[in-house]
């Protein structure tokens, strides 16, 4: 049987899916070696990989994240969200969870934070239209 775990991230309106393997080492991202994306999402993908890989030390597995809505960086911190999850329950390391949180709490837990609400008879959220009755 193979090992797979299926884990799901969310940022703003980006959801993410990590699917998790033993294999090599591989990170794919939309389909896409995440090596060919830019330099700082790159970056920021990598940092749950290297947090574990100093943790644990050479654990190979390969993780498939595939991310649909929202915009580019919020599809990034999904995917990482998801990345991260997904490792924890794979290694069954609770060490590393550990180390997770120390490192940054978005590793491991979803940013709840929406738009705030239209308020009635206003077309924004907070700023009134200003007014001069004299």
């Amino acid at each position: 049987m193979d090992n797979r775990i299926i884990v799901s991230g969310k940022r703003k309106t980006s959801i993410a899916k990590a699917t998790i393997t033993s294999g090599d080492g591989s990170v794919t991202f939309n389909r896409k070696n995440y090596k060919d994306l830019q330099e700082f999402d790159k970056l920021r993908l990598e940092e749950p990989l290297r947090i574990a890989q100093n943790i644990l030390g050479n654990s190979k597995f390969n993780v498939k994240i595939s991310v649909k809505g929202g915009g580019e960086k919020s599809q990034i911190d999904a995917g990482r969200l998801a990345m991260a999850k997904a490792i924890i329950i794979f290694t069954k390391s609770e060490e590393l969870r550990k180390v997770y949180l120390d490192y940054d709490k978005s590793l491991l837990v979803a940013d709840t934070r929406r738009k705030e609400a239209y308020k009635p008879g206003d077309s924004k959220a907070r700023s009134k239209r200003q007014s001069s009755k004299r």
